[in-house]
């Protein structure tokens, strides 16, 4: 979007030969978009006295592709379920801080969880398509939902942008779990896409795939960034460097560096962080 910058003008000063007035050359300025998620001093607890995750501050920009490494059990899985509240599914965790999805705080009291969940979809570490159908599985969000569409076109525009349609379009009565592992997870991405997300969070969605399955995800993802923000999880920094355009390190509960993935990995200022890439250290 372009605005007018209210001090964004050429003076140009009064001609007293010619007796013309000074006129002002407006100039466009290019505003920021808006990040899909701003956290703000966020953090996490499992109970009272566990605190997992401490003083996270980030902007996750939109339709960018943000991946989070570090060592398992760094908190990074954790942090991302807090993107659309999962974690609320757990007894006696809590957040304090902020964490604005468009500018709307999602643990607001007013915030249903159900819609949030629709407009940040998750995909899982393994796949996990329901024992149905290849169609009933893309159309299982949108009936569940109540969504106004027709649903023959929502399946095929969601195997589509899931790279997916081709390989399946003959077969969509077929028992889903009749799929190649890769397959299968491709079929969850588009159940994500069906519900019509504005996000799309990834947790270590290839580390059950052969490399050729990965690499067709890892080809997915960029395409699907065009459309959607998306955030994943991976141990695999080779992934993290090929795929995102920006890269938070997490370790021990904290976000120790977080930058745009060329610069993280290799000029990082943090001497953690160059410890970690480079395996001296996790």
């Amino acid at each position: 979007m372009t605005i007018l910058h209210p001090f964004s003008f050429t003076l140009h000063p009064f001609d007293f030969r010619s007796g013309q007035a000074f006129f002002f050359d407006t100039i466009p300025v290019m505003s920021a978009p808006q990040p899909a998620f701003t956290v703000q001093n966020m953090d996490f607890y499992y109970s009272p006295v566990k605190k997992t995750l401490a003083g996270i501050n980030l902007e996750i920009q939109p339709q960018k592709v943000t991946a989070l490494i570090g060592p398992s059990g760094c908190g990074k899985s954790t942090f991302l379920r807090c993107l659309n509240r999962m974690n609320d599914t757990i007894p006696g965790t809590k957040v304090e801080g902020k964490i604005l999805l468009n500018g709307e705080d999602i643990y607001s009291p007013n915030m249903d969880v159900a819609n949030l969940r629709q407009r940040v979809g998750m995909v899982f570490q393994k796949p996990n398509p329901f024992p149905q159908s290849i169609f009933d599985n893309v159309a299982f969000g949108p009936r569940v939902m109540g969504m106004d569409v027709n649903l023959n076109e929502v399946v095929e525009k969601s195997l589509r942008a899931a790279a997916l349609w081709d390989e399946v379009k003959d077969d969509l009565k077929s028992d889903a779990l009749g799929l190649s592992l890769g397959q299968q997870q491709r079929l969850c991405i588009a159940r994500v896409i069906a519900i019509q997300p504005e996000v799309i969070l990834m947790d270590e969605s290839t580390s059950a795939l052969d490399p050729i399955a990965t690499l067709r995800v890892e080809e997915l993802i960029a395409d699907l960034k065009q459309n959607y923000t998306i955030v994943i999880v991976t141990h695999n920094m080779q992934q993290a460097a090929r795929v995102s355009d920006f890269t938070g390190f997490f370790w021990m509960g904290e976000l120790v560096e977080f930058a745009p993935t060329n610069e993280l990995f290799t000029a990082p200022k943090q001497e953690m962080t160059e410890a970690y890439i480079t395996g001296r250290m996790g």
